[in-house]
C-alpha cells in the first residue's frame, strides 16, 4: 500500500555557471521520496534580465505553485492497492471513469441562445414534470460530439459530467414540443444569436439538399379529420441530390453572409425546391423587421417568380444563371469576344488572350488568376430560358416559358484556371467512357445525361439483307459542345453595383453548401431513425440547433483571430475528458492544444487545468448557466 503527498520544491544544478531553474514536484510516501520536473523557471542568465536575484525570484515562484496547491486544494494525499480488484458487476458492459467536459464551451452558447426560456414559455401551460431544456441540450451536444440514434445518445447520456437524469421518453416528448412550436424555436433561434454575434443579414444565401430514408415506399397522403385538407406525406421519392432511388425529404437553408444560419424549413421530397423559396422568405422578412437584403442562390433556385418576388420591398438578388439555356442572341453576345475586361483593373482583354497566353511565365502568373467579364443589360423581353408557373381555373398550376420582364443584368466572366479544370475533370471522364467501350453490353446500355456514359453514342450499320449490328463509339460532337462552356460563368441580378462586388458576394455561396456538409458528414443527419413526420422534422430542428452553435463558436474564434478545421475543433471538445480518481478529484486525460489555448481566451471557462475539485466543475457549470 502506497500513500502519496505531493508537493513542490525548487531544482537547480549548484555547479552549474548558469543553472536553469526547475519546479519539482514531489511525491513522498513515508520515508521514499519520487521527484520530477514539471516546468521551467528560467536560466539564471535570462531571470537578471527581470531580477537582480534570479534565486530568490525562483524561490517566490515555488512558494506560489506550494500557496496554490494548498489554497486550491491539490494538496493530495492518494492511498493506492496495487492489489486491489475491480469490483464486479451485473452491467453488461464495463463502464469508463471518463467524462466529457467539452460540451461546456458548448453549454456556454446554448444559454446565450436563452433556449431553456423558450421551452419554459413552450411549457407554461402544461403539466409536464420533467425538464425538455435539459432533453434538448444534451440531444444538441450529442448531435455535434457523438452523433448517433437518439436510443444509443440516450445510453450514453453517462460519458458528459453532469451525468443528465431522463427517460428516453422525454427525448420523444420533447420532439414533439419542438415540432408543435417549430416557427417559434426558429425566430428564437435567430434573435438570441444576435446577443452572441452581429448577424450580417444583408445578404441571405439559399439553397436546398435533400436527405433519403431507406425505405421503400413514399408516406401516404392523408385526410385531417377536422379540416378536410389533404395532409401530404413527408417521405416522397424525388430527384435525389445523391442519386438515390429512395423516398426523399427536402431541406431548405438560409444563411447569413457570414455562413451563419437563419432559418430553414423541412418539405416533401416530391416538391419543386423553388416552391419553398418564397413561404420561407416571407417569414425571414418578418424576422428581420422588414429589413432590406440581397437574396444569393443557384440557378435552379432562381425562377422568374423568385426573381420577381426579390425585385419587390427593397430586396435583390444575385443568382446563377445558365449560358446554356440563354436564346441564340445572348449566347451570341456571351461568345463575341468583344467588350470583355480584367475584373481586377477594368482593362480590355479578350478571351482569345486568355486562353493562349504563356502560363509558364511567371509574368502571366496574375493574368492566370484573373477573370474577364462582360455585363448584358436583359432587362427588355428577353429569353432567359426561365419558366414561372401560372394557376389554372381548376387550380391546377402549369410551367409556361417566360419572357424576363425584369429589370436586370447578366455578369458574364471568364477564368482560364477554370476552364482547364473543368477539362482536365473530363478528359478523366473521357477515358472512363473509353474503358467501358471494351466490355459495353448494346442490351443493357443506358446514357446518363450527367455520367461518363454521355461521351458514348450507338452507330447501327448494315450491309445489304444482312442484320443490322449496334456499334458503339466516342461522341466528339458531344464534347465538342460542352468545351464551348468551359471557363464561362453567368450571374444574373438587378442591383447596381460594380460586377467585381456583385461576383464576391455570388462566391460565396459555397458556404451554405459546406453548411450542408457539416450536418450531412460531421453531425451525420441521416440516417433518421423515426417514422413519424413530426419527429422527423424535429430531429433537422436538433441538427439545425448544432449547426447554429457549431457556426457560433466558430465565428467567435475567427474573430479572435485564429481558424480550426471542424473536424479539429469536434475533436478537441470530444477529447476533453476528466478521470474521477477515488472521488477525490478529477484528473484531466487531455493534453494542450492551440484550440484548446484559443478556446479558453475566447470563452473564459478555465478548462486547460490539470486537476479539478467536483465542486470546482460544479461552479464552472453554474457561472455558464447563470
Amino acid at each position: 500500500m502506497l500513500c502519496y503527498n505531493a508537493y513542490m520544491k525548487l531544482y537547480y544544478d549548484k555547479r552549474a555557471k548558469d543553472p536553469i531553474y526547475y519546479v519539482q514536484q514531489g511525491f513522498r510516501n513515508g520515508k521514499k521520496t519520487t521527484t520530477k520536473n514539471v516546468a521551467r523557471i528560467g536560466k539564471h542568465s535570462e531571470l537578471l534580465k527581470i531580477t537582480v536575484d534570479p534565486l530568490a525570484y525562483a524561490k517566490e515562484q515555488i512558494a506560489k505553485y506550494n500557496d496554490e496547491m494548498k489554497n486550491n486544494k491539490v494538496t493530495m494525499e492518494v492511498t493506492i492497492n496495487f492489489d486491489e480488484k475491480i469490483k464486479s458487476s451485473n452491467d453488461l458492459v464495463s463502464s469508463s471513469n471518463q467524462l466529457n467536459i467539452g460540451y461546456f464551451i458548448l453549454q456556454k452558447i446554448y444559454h446565450d441562445l436563452a433556449i431553456g426560456s423558450f421551452f419554459k414559455k413552450a411549457i407554461a401551460d402544461s403539466n409536464i414534470t420533467y425538464d425538455p431544456n435539459l432533453v434538448n441540450r444534451f440531444m444538441t451536444y450529442a448531435r455535434i460530439l457523438e452523433p448517433d440514434s437518439k436510443l444509443r445518445t440516450y445510453d450514453h447520456l453517462h460519458r458528459y459530467y453532469e451525468q443528465p437524469d431522463f427517460k428516453y421518453v422525454h427525448i420523444l416528448r420533447t420532439m414533439d414540443i419542438l415540432e408543435q412550436n417549430y416557427d417559434e424555436y426558429i425566430s428564437h433561434l435567430f434573435k438570441y444569436s444576435n446577443r452572441i454575434v452581429p448577424r450580417d443579414t444583408s445578404v441571405c444565401y439559399f439553397d436546398c439538399t435533400n436527405y433519403y430514408f431507406e425505405i421503400e415506399s413514399n408516406d401516404e397522403d392523408y385526410v385531417d379529420e377536422v379540416t378536410g385538407e389533404i395532409i401530404k406525406g413527408l417521405r416522397k421519392y424525388g430527384p435525389s441530390k445523391e442519386h438515390k432511388p429512395n423516398p426523399l425529404v427536402e431541406m431548405g437553408l438560409f444563411m447569413d453572409a457570414h455562413g451563419i444560419p437563419i432559418s430553414m424549413c423541412i418539405n416533401s421530397g416530391s416538391d419543386n425546391e423553388q416552391t419553398c423559396v418564397i413561404p420561407l422568405e416571407q417569414k425571414i422578412t418578418q424576422m428581420l423587421d422588414g429589413k432590406k437584403f440581397i437574396y444569393c442562390a443557384d440557378a435552379g433556385l432562381g425562377s422568374f417568380n423568385i426573381r420577381k418576388f426579390n425585385s419587390m420591398g427593397g430586396r435583390a438578388f444575385i443568382v446563377t444563371q445558365s449560358i446554356k439555356k440563354l436564346s441564340n442572341t445572348l449566347k451570341e453576345a456571351v461568345f463575341n469576344d468583344y467588350d470583355y475586361r480584367l475584373l481586377s483593373t477594368d482593362a480590355p482583354v479578350t478571351i482569345e488572350q486568355l486562353k493562349s497566353f504563356d502560363k509558364t511565365d511567371k509574368t502571366n502568373l496574375s493574368l492566370y488568376k484573373d477573370k474577364a467579364y462582360k455585363i448584358i443589360e436583359a432587362d427588355k423581353a428577353i429569353d432567359l430560358g426561365l419558366y414561372e408557373e401560372l394557376k389554372l381555373k381548376n387550380g391546377k398550376t402549369k410551367k409556361v416559358k417566360s419572357k424576363a420582364l425584369l429589370k436586370q443584368k447578366v455578369i458574364i466572366t471568364f477564368s482560364r484556371k477554370m476552364m482547364e479544370y473543368q477539362r482536365y475533370i473530363r478528359n478523366k471522364q473521357i477515358e472512363r467512357a473509353k474503358k467501358l467501350l471494351k466490355n459495353l453490353d448494346p442490351n443493357s446500355f443506358k446514357k446518363g445525361p450527367h455520367d461518363v456514359t454521355r461521351f458514348i453514342k450507338r452507330v447501327s450499320s448494315s450491309k445489304s439483307g444482312d442484320k443490322i449490328t449496334d456499334s458503339y463509339t466516342i461522341n466528339q460532337s458531344i464534347i465538342d459542345e460542352e468545351e464551348k462552356y468551359d471557363g464561362y460563368y453567368a450571374i444574373a441580378t438587378n442591383l447596381e453595383d460594380d460586377a467585381k462586388s456583385i461576383i464576391e458576394i455570388s462566391l460565396k455561396k459555397y458556404k451554405i453548401e459546406d453548411c450542408f456538409r457539416v450536418m450531412k458528414t460531421n453531425f451525420t443527419a441521416r440516417p433518421v431513425y423515426h417514422q413519424n413526420k413530426e419527429r422527423i422534422i424535429a430531429h433537422f430542428m436538433i441538427c439545425y440547433t448544432a449547426l447554429l452553435i457549431y457556426r457560433l463558436l466558430e465565428t467567435k474564434l475567427d474573430a479572435y483571430g485564429t481558424h480550426f478545421t471542424i473536424e479539429n475543433i469536434i475533436e478537441t471538445l470530444k477529447n476533453m475528458e476528466v478521470a474521477n480518481v477515488h472521488d477525490m478529484y478529477y484528473l484531466s486525460t487531455y493534453n494542450g492544444s492551440q484550440i484548446l489555448t484559443a478556446l479558453n481566451a475566447v470563452f473564459d471557462i478555465g478548462l486547460d487545468k490539470r486537476y479539478y475539485q467536483r465542486k470546482e466543475l460544479n461552479k464552472k457549470i453554474k457561472k455558464i448557466s447563470e
